[in-house]
């Protein structure tokens, strides 16, 4: 069996499950670069899984660099809420067989460890100065 394109399986979820936009998945993909990357040049260029919290930190971290203070108008837009849909994307990516996953790895990986205001918004909000 052949591995599906990321965009062939991209366009096969979003027909099934239109919750979050294609452009959602791309993103995901990048930020997954981004992490992976990110955790290679800490590890001396040793490659290995992320784990959810590593990949939502670093969708974070990736989203705040690409869109500052939009980032929560962006992902919003894509259908994004919470940390949890992240993980929802990984698991239907996994399906699709686009992302790997090991034995150990769950949706619950990615429940309540991110609330996308105060990763997305609060950096951004004026805090009164002491004079």
């Amino acid at each position: 069996m052949t591995t599906p394109t990321f965009e062939d399986a991209v366009s096969r979820i979003v027909r099934k499950d239109s919750r979050f936009s294609e452009r959602a998945y791309a993103f995901l993909k990048d930020a997954l670069d981004f992490t992976m990357q990110r955790i290679e040049e800490q590890e001396d260029g040793s490659q290995r899984h992320v784990s959810g919290q590593e990949l939502l930190e670093g969708f974070r971290d990736y989203a705040l660099s690409q869109f500052g203070p939009m980032a929560s108008t962006v992902l919003k837009d894509w259908g994004l809420r919470n940390g949890k849909n992240v993980g929802e994307m990984v698991f239907l990516l996994i399906e699709e067989d686009v992302f790997s996953k090991q034995p150990e790895d769950s949706l619950d990986d990615f429940k309540g460890f991110m609330s996308f205001r105060k990763a997305f918004e609060e950096p951004y909000e004026f805090q009164d100065q002491p004079s």
